[in-house]
């Protein structure tokens, strides 16, 4: 339970205009702006209003709302997990990540969004753009299931001060202070926030998260545009077993402790306009990470009185250079294509057995043509090329086809291929264990021999608006064949990492707006997904729930009060890496209160939120 006043500019609720009739514009699929009925894939796109009236303390809490969507709130693994169409590691890592068009992904460990998805206020955000589908034709490897597209607010739209503070049971304590200023031409944002909990019952999960974010947004001469963005965040996690009050030790080889992940970044966009129909892009962009959990692990089951330090510590970095180029040619074809070199490097003696820096570079060129056939028939047609300095080439087409059989109701059909090639840790782990200089055991010994993921996937998919009903809804049916899946081989000790699982995703999935009555919303989202793996005993034919589904009602009452009532439900699931143990099907309630308050020009809002309002629920 919790309860925030803030202060800070009004946020409007979803209008049935806003909510029905205007479509969408979105970033994230093409790199072209587009609408909804014009991309090649299917989008969930959750703007600001959604985001204060849903309740939710961070973005894992929203992709709740999204088709295909596993969500946990541990942070066991460093911050909670999202996957969609598969939980098949305890880390995020098949799913692209971009903040302001920066890619958030965090190559540590075996790659994770998980961190990046916690390094943003949610009252900083416009929108989210969540592409249900690979696009990897656009971003890249890691965007192989999909791409979470996070846009934050212009700083002009807040300028001023804004405060909040909320608390609640659990431990339950969040704090944000945030100042706009600036002038005709320049404008920025600083905003420092933090928040903090008990975590999960009968886990060791206090956790903090600590943020400081600046944005500046500077109009030149001639139409361009730059823009800054410079951040960083802390995240303090607590970890391992503690014990109940039958085991008050707890675990003596996973004891209760604190892990520490700090993330700092700076990135500097220029936007060159070039005439109304073309512009250039210029982006370079620093990540750099520390990661630190450490403990003593028990050597008296194996004889020794004594303990050896376990640590799974260390630190990485990443510089990205981009550069864009758009053009609409005519009214009826429009290009973008560039490149872009990245280059991340990892150091940490823990998982590697070495001091130097494992160093992996990125070459990309990409492209996307979307051209208009006929008044009623699309083409997008991209794809993308990578190099990567380890695993070499790899080429990731897409063809998609848009046909507006009516106005307001679209098909879309396509096709792509992905690539991920595995991680530095599935590549190259070593991680041994000495007892006073000698060698005691050797837990993970990587065969350097893995080979690239790859995806096949094909889609049909409708988007269709209803307005005599005040209803739209969008549908996808999909496969996705994955081949060369990389698993943890567990046939022998040390263990290692291997392409041995092939599998075939099935399933449909959908979203349905509807404006039942006058000042209600309603959305309803639901996902079936059938994983058909290759082999007979397999792990992943419940990586995802056979059926999960999600809905939200948002209702405008007299004197300015807002209700929302959102419920979840997830059925049975296998979270691998969650010691595959099966999850037990999960229902979830969440409820909000809030009444909007003046005070002349001032605005503000106090609010009540409840989450799981029913009985105690599994999360890993």
């Amino acid at each position: 339970m919790t309860c925030s006043l803030a202060g800070a500019q009004e946020v409007a609720l979803l209008s049935e205009k806003d909510f029905l009739t205007d479509m969408p514009i979105v970033l994230s699929v093409s790199r072209l702006p587009q609408r909804l009925d014009e991309t090649p894939g299917t989008v969930t796109v959750m703007d600001r209003e959604m985001i204060q009236l849903s309740g939710a303390r961070d973005i894992v809490d929203l992709l709740r709302l999204v088709p295909g969507f596993q969500v946990s709130t541990s942070f066991e693994s460093s911050a909670p997990v999202v996957s969609y169409h598969g939980g098949f590691n305890i880390f995020s890592g098949r799913i692209e990540l971009l903040i302001d068009g920066r890619s958030a992904y965090s190559p540590y460990f075996v790659g994770n969004i998980g961190p990046g998805l916690q390094s943003l206020a949610l009252a900083d955000i416009e929108r989210i753009e969540v592409l249900r589908g690979s696009n990897s034709a656009a971003y890249g490897a890691r965007a192989i299931l999909g791409v979470i597209n996070i846009v934050t607010r212009h700083s002009a739209d807040t300028l001023g001060a804004m405060g909040s503070a909320r608390a609640g049971q659990n431990g339950i304590r969040d704090l944000q202070a945030r100042l706009g200023w600036g002038n005709d031409s320049t404008t920025h944002r600083l905003t420092a926030d933090r928040r903090s909990d008990d975590g999960l019952h009968g886990a060791h999960n206090q956790n903090s998260i600590s943020r400081l974010n600046y944005r500046s947004d500077i109009n030149l001469s001639g139409g361009d545009a730059l823009q800054m963005h410079v951040g960083g965040y802390v995240i303090d996690s607590g970890k391992g077993n503690p014990g109940d009050k039958n085991d008050p030790g707890g675990d003596v080889n996973d004891p209760p402790r604190d892990g520490l992940f700090r993330s700092e970044f700076v990135q500097v966009d220029w936007r060159r306009n070039l005439g109304q129909n073309e512009d250039l892009l210029f982006r370079a962009s620093h990540t750099q990470e520390r990661y630190s959990d450490d403990f003593a692990y028990s050597l008296i089951p194996l004889g020794i009185k004594d303990s050896i330090n376990i640590g799974f510590g260390g630190r990485s970095r990443a510089e990205s250079l981009m550069v864009q180029h758009s053009l609409r040619h005519s009214e009826d074809l429009r290009w973008v294509w560039g490149g872009e070199f990245r280059s991340e490097r990892i150091t940490s003696r823990a998982l590697f057995n070495r001091d130097d820096a494992l160093k992996t570079d990125f070459s990309r060129l990409f492209g996307n043509l979307e051209w208009g056939l006929s008044e009623a028939v699309l083409l997008n047609a991209g794809a993308m090329l990578e190099h990567s300095s380890v695993m070499g080439n790899t080429l990731a087409p897409r063809l998609m086809l848009n046909w507006q059989v009516s106005p307001g109701h679209t098909l879309r059909a396509g096709v792509s291929r992905a690539y991920r090639p595995p991680s530095n840790f599935e590549q190259f782990g070593d991680v041994r264990y000495y007892w006073r200089g000698k060698l005691l055991a050797v837990n993970t010994l990587a065969t350097g021999q893995v080979d690239s993921e790859r995806l096949t996937a094909r889609e049909i998919s409708y988007l269709g608006e209803f307005p005599q009903w005040s209803a739209s809804l969008d549908v996808r049916v999909f496969n996705e064949r994955m081949d060369d899946f990389v698993v943890q081989a567990a046939d022998k000790r040390p263990w290692y990492y291997a392409n041995q699982e092939g599998f075939n995703i099935q399933g449909l999935e959908y979203q349905l707006k509807w404006q039942p009555w006058s000042g209600a919303q309603l959305l309803l989202n639901q996902a079936y997904t059938r994983i058909a793996p290759t082999v007979e005993f397999s792990t992943t034919d419940l990586a995802a729930p056979r059926l999960a589904t999600s809905l939200a009602l948002f209702q405008r009452l007299p004197g300015e009060v807002d209700v929302s009532l959102m419920y979840y439900r997830q059925g049975i699931s296998r979270f691998i890496g969650a010691g595959w143990h099966r999850q037990p099907k999960m229902d979830r309630a969440d409820l909000r209160v809030a009444k909007r308050l003046r005070w002349g020009a001032q605005r503000g809002e106090l609010a009540l939120v409840v989450q799981n309002l029913g009985g105690p629920y599994p999360d890993y």
